[in-house]
This record gives C-alpha cells, sequence and structure tokens, in this order.
C-alpha cells in the first residue's frame, strides 16, 4: 500500500440511530500519527482541500491553527485562528485564545493581541499568563531594549593605543588585536599609530586579562591583523587582514579615498602559540572586504562582514558553509531581518546559538551598538535585542562576546576618549543576575518521565530562545534572564503540547516548571476517520439522509480520496443495541448505503466504495440487550467506520 495512504489510516463516526442526538462532545481526540509527530503535512493538506471546497468547522479551523502554530508559523496560525475566534466563539476552548494572541503578538499586532488576552482570561483562562496579565495589562507596551543587568569595566592589558576584537581561545585564553608593541614600525596613515597584531593573553575565572604576548609563527605582519575566531580543537584561525596585492597594501583605487580592503585568512597551530601555513580564503575579492570572522557551534558555518555585491546597506553579515580542504560554499547573506541600510559587522555565536553582533542602522544609545538574536537549527535568526546600557553606550560598541554559562564576557568601546578608533580599549562585562528553570516532562495519568520530550524556551513574543531535550529522568534545564516573560512548551511523539506562560524574578535564582502532558489515544492500522480526526456524524430520528453538519465531516474523507487515487474505502454502519434488532439492521444499512452515495455524488467513482450495515452486531462494549448502560455508553456503539481496504 502506498506509504502516504498508509499514513493517512482511519476514523470513527457515532450515529445515532434511535432517540434524539445527543449533543457533540468538547473533548475530541487529537489527530494521526502525523499530528502526534507534529509533521502536519499531509493532514494539512487534507483540512486545506476541505476548507477550498467550502467545508468549515471549528474543529477544522482548530487543526489548520495548531499544525501552524507549533511550527513556529505564526503568520498562518493567525490566520487559522482569526476565523475559529470570528465564526465559532462558543467552540472554542480558552486556550484558543491565548494561541490566537501569542500569534498576533509575534506579528507585532499588540492591541489585538491584547483584546484576545482579556477573552482569555474571561473564558477562564488560568496559569501565570493571568497574574501577568491582570498586574501589568501595559506589559505588551515594554521595549525590547530593556537592559540587561552587567556590570563593565576596562581589562588591565589595554595598551595607550588600540586594543579591541576579543576572541575565546579555550577556556583560559582570549586573544585580541593590539597597536601597542605591533611587529612593525610603520604607521597607518588613517589613525596615525601602529598598525595592530593579534595578542594572546591570560584568562582568569573571573574574567580579568593578564600576561599579553604576540602570537607567534606567521600570523602577524607589518600591517594590520585583527578579529580571530578559533576551531573547537584550538588547531585552526580565521583571522582579518589587509589585502595584499603583489607585496603591497591592497588599496581600492576605484575610490577616491583609496579604501584600504580587508580579507580573511585561515592559519594552523604548530605548537606553542605559534602559527603558519597562512592560506587567503578563496572567496576574498580585491573589489571588497571581508572581515571579522565567527565560527558557528558546530564548526561548519563561517560567518562575516562584507560589502561585496549583494549587500543591502554599507556592510552586512554573510556566512559560507565550509567544505574542507580551503573550500567553502557560496556566500549567503544573512537577509533583511538582520542587515540594514547601514553597517552590520563583527559577528560571535555563543555556546547557546546566540548571534551577538554590532550594527548603526538600529535604534540604540548611539554609534554602533550591540544587539543579539537566537539562532534556531536552521540559523534562521529571531526577535533582535538590544542589549542596551551598559554594554552600549553614546559611542561604538563591538566585538561583544560571552560565556553564557558564567555570564562573562567582553565588549570593545571608545567610549572612554574622544579620538575615535585610538581610544578602542577592552572591557570586562559581567552579567550579574540569572535565572535557571528546571523542570520534569513527564505523563500527565502515570506520572512517569518522558524522555527525550523536546522543551522549547519561547520569549514574549513566542519566538524561540532556547530549545533542549529531556533528560533519561525527564528533567530539563534552561538560564534565562531575570524579569522576562518567558513561555515553556514540552512537546513529544504521541502526547498532545503542553506550554505554560512564566514571568521570572527580577533577582537571581531558580524556579521549578513541570510539564505533563496528555497521551494521545492510537488509532488503528485502517481506521481513516480516526486518522483525520472526524468529529461524531448524526442523523436524525428514523432517518437516513446526511445532515449538512455531517457532510463537514465527510468532506475530509472525500477530499482524502480525491488526493489519493488509489484508496479503496469500505463504509461500515452501526447501531446500538436498543430497538428491535432487525430493524436496527436495516437501518444501519440504510445509512451506509446513503453515506455510499454522498460520495457518489461528489464525483468518487462507486467501485472505490463499499457499504454494509451491521446493525447491533458489532457492540465495542458490553451494553447488549438487557445491559442496563449509560447514553453516554450507548452513543459508543452509533458509530460509521471508514475502513482502508486498499
Amino acid at each position: 500500500m502506498n506509504t502516504i495512504v498508509r499514513n493517512i489510516l482511519l476514523f470513527a463516526l457515532v450515529v445515532l440511530t434511535t432517540g434524539s442526538a445527543f449533543s457533540q462532545k468538547k473533548d475530541v481526540k487529537k489527530a494521526n500519527k502525523e499530528f502526534d509527530k507534529y509533521a502536519y503535512i499531509d493532514a494539512r493538506e487534507i483540512y486545506l482541500k476541505v476548507v477550498a471546497d467550502g467545508y468549515e468547522s471549528a474543529e477544522i479551523f482548530k487543526k489548520l491553527g495548531d499544525t501552524y502554530y507549533f511550527n513556529g508559523d505564526y503568520t498562518n496560525a493567525a490566520k487559522w485562528y482569526d476565523k475559529l475566534v470570528k465564526q465559532f466563539p462558543d467552540q472554542i476552548e480558552p486556550e484558543y485564545y491565548y494561541r490566537a494572541a501569542q500569534s498576533l503578538k509575534s506579528l507585532g499586532k499588540y492591541d489585538e493581541s491584547d483584546a484576545l488576552l482579556k477573552n482569555y482570561v474571561a473564558k477562564g483562562g488560568k496559569g501565570l499568563v493571568i497574574a501577568k496579565f491582570e498586574n501589568d495589562p501595559d506589559y505588551l507596551k515594554s521595549t525590547v531594549f530593556k537592559s540587561r543587568d552587567f556590570v563593565i569595566d576596562k581589562v588591565g592589558i589595554n595598551s595607550p593605543t588600540s586594543d579591541f576584537g576579543p576572541a575565546f581561545y579555550g577556556k583560559d585564553k582570549v586573544v585580541y588585536a593590539s597597536a601597542g608593541n605591533t611587529t612593525g614600525s610603520k604607521i597607518n596613515e588613517w589613525t596615525q599609530e601602529p598598525y595592530l597584531d593579534l595578542f594572546i593573553a591570560d584568562r582568569s575565572p573571573n574574567g580579568e586579562l593578564s600576561n599579553p604576548m604576540k602570537l607567534g609563527g606567521d600570523i602577524n605582519t607589518e600591517y594590520n591583523e585583527s578579529t580571530a575566531t578559533f576551531s573547537k580543537d584550538g588547531s585552526t584561525v580565521y583571522f582579518t587582514r589587509n589585502t595584499f596585492l603583489d607585496g603591497k597594501k591592497g588599496l581600492d583605487k576605484s575610490n577616491k579615498f583609496k579604501t584600504l580592503r580587508l580579507t580573511l585568512y585561515k592559519a594552523t597551530k604548530t605548537g606553542g602559540y605559534n602559527w603558519s601555513n597562512v592560506v587567503e580564503l578563496p572567496f576574498n575579492n580585491k573589489g571588497y572586504s571581508i572581515a571579522h570572522p565567527a565560527l558557528s557551534q558546530d564548526g561548519k558555518k563561517l560567518y562575516f562582514s562584507s560589502d561585496m555585491p549583494g549587500t543591502i546597506g554599507m556592510s552586512d553579515l554573510w556566512y559560507v558553509d565550509i567544505l574542507g580542504d580551503n573550500s567553502y560554499g557560496k556566500p549567503v547573506n544573512l537577509g533583511p531581518n538582520i542587515n540594514t541600510e547601514a553597517r552590520e559587522s563583527f559577528p560571535f555565536i555563543s555556546e547557546k546559538n546566540n548571534l551577538y553582533f554590532s550594527s548603526d542602522g538600529r535604534s540604540g544609545l548611539g554609534g554602533y551598538d550591540i544587539f543579539v538574536t537566537s539562532l534556531d537549527k536552521d540559523g534562521k535568526p529571531g526577535t533582535i535585542t538590544n542589549l542596551g546600557a551598559p554594554s552600549n553606550s553614546a559611542q561604538d560598541d563591538f566585538g561583544f562576546i560571552i560565556n553564557e554559562d558564567d555570564r562573562i564576557g567582553y565588549v570593545s568601546s571608545n567610549r572612554g576618549g574622544d579620538r575615535g578608533s585610538i581610544d578602542d580599549d577592552i572591557y570586562l562585562v559581567k552579567e550579574i543576575c540569572s535565572i535557571t528553570i528546571n523542570g520534569k516532562v513527564f505523563d500527565e495519568e502515570t506520572k512517569d518521565p518522558l524522555p527525550g520530550a523536546t522543551v522549547s524556551l519561547l520569549d514574549e513574543n513566542n519566538q524561540l530562545v532556547s530549545q533542549t531535550t529531556a533528560k533519561n529522568d525527564g528533567t530539563y534545564s534552561f538560564l534565562a534572564d531575570c524579569g522576562i516573560q518567558y513561555t515553556v512548551r514540552g512537546v513529544k511523539e504521541g502526547y498532545n503540547p503542553y506550554e505554560i506562560m512564566i514571568q521570572t524574578p527580577v533577582l537571581s535564582g531558580t524556579i521549578d516548571v513541570p510539564l505533563p502532558l496528555k497521551r494521545i489515544g492510537i488509532c488503528p492500522p485502517n481506521d481513516l476517520g480516526c486518522k483525520l480526526n472526524l468529529q461524531p456524524i448524526y442523523f436524525d430520528f428514523d432517518k437516513s439522509n446526511i445532515r449538512p453538519d455531517a457532510e463537514i465531516e465527510l468532506a475530509k474523507i472525500l477530499a482524502a480520496m480525491r488526493e489519493y487515487k488509489e484508496l479503496i474505502i469500505h463504509i461500515e454502519s452501526h447501531t446500538d443495541s436498543r430497538g428491535n434488532d432487525s430493524y436496527n439492521e436495516s437501518l444501519s444499512e440504510r445509512r451506509a448505503q446513503s453515506t455510499l452515495k454522498w460520495f457518489v455524488g461528489k464525483g468518487i467513482d462507486k467501485n472505490r466504495l463499499t457499504a454494509k450495515g451491521y446493525g447491533e452486531t458489532q457492540l465495542v462494549n458490553q451494553c447488549s440487550n438487557g445491559v442496563p448502560c449509560t447514553a453516554e455508553e450507548h452513543q459508543l456503539n452509533r458509530r460509521s467506520m471508514f475502513i482502508i481496504k486498499n
């Protein structure tokens, strides 16, 4: 059987055989195996085709919204949640107002999001989001430029000349560029100070730098070397150097200012702090600058700043894939979510996969400001945040790096003087407030831990901050900022997603956020109705015609049969035990044939359909003749099944 068809599977319909119709249950099974795994493509396409055919219901809009929401596509999620809220306001649970509000907030529609949050509260929504919303109704007006709690001070290795561009080298060293005590005797005609060399310094556990010395080997020359980044094993360095043409400084003579171009090089360690085998990267070009390298955490991508063709502004952030043997992929621009019409430069990728960079094209405190954004597993950026003061100042602030485990890092800045880059110094930054979010992912019913569950930490705009996997005992942990609104979300195959909004304290500490997940029922392997999550289908008393509300559910089966031409379906109709046995068999047969005719009338080849009524001969519980049962128990037997025969 075709794999896609097999993945659709089956679904049960409840059919009213005698007595008045029961109201639909509010609690419904969550979707199919793909839905459980959040690989929504099959189910989503079926639901979209159903809507395109003119059939709409609260359940369809819920499913469509959820498939986009839990995949981070908030634009489409907002579209379907909007239809749900407007067309079926009395048929939705409070959490859908919350998800709709979060989707709108991620799109910057704060006023509309506020209105939906009020509905969420009015509908009985519970959770820490209520405390946050009620205590601070204007919280959405708070700016993303909220300062992180850093303390900042100059390090002891700064010279009277320019010092900047620190890079971590192992756990206890920092490499940086300095014009003090450099290799050559020449003076840079632009800065009127010596050319830059790369230095290395010891790094103490509290971040202090000492004992600076120049890197040895072939890495330093009589011209500028600066801004380095190192491979995880410390054996390879990428760094910035002036362009050399035939042994001379590379000047762009097409520019009346004779701009000194910058290029990227790679070198390998030959022992101690000596470096040789200096190789120019092949995507350099004398017509533009490429500078300030940064390696991704997996070492497979090299980020940099450049004004190469395709740049949006004066300089943009780019990356290339590292293919090995001095071979690289085509440079890729990070795009308009990161780059502006001005300058973006000095990228740094932290251990938590956060991209820090400097820009003078965004609102800030003045000059270059430092910004940060999280990168997902595909390298896509999230919300961009200005680090605020004191990391940023009214002058140029750039070259920011940080160890997010010990919350200690460094930044370059000329805030200490009025001579421009000559006054560049390196500053130690320490973040003095942090929150640890601990928790456990577990089965809501059995309380058993759920190892392997994916746990995500999202910011107040529903953008991914960090993601981890629950350990063998179900526990997880995040390091978060103080006084910030987050959402913690747990996802596990076979379970409904669970999420909760929290507001972290304003003082450092640890908070516990448990994540109870509710198991989803497993569909039989050939039950298409279950796979497509059909809602109960009711017939009028003693009738077999298809009602309009039943058509909406049958349209899901219809869409699947149109999509998958090899699908052959057997329709089974069943009744409960109440009433005459032979009458129930006749009634169920009429309803089965009525359903078959509905599909044929919609253009489905009759050869792809069979139908049979089974009366009360295939009960799913103990409710046979004479056995006292509740109305709900009898209802379980009044059903129609759509069985995949091929």
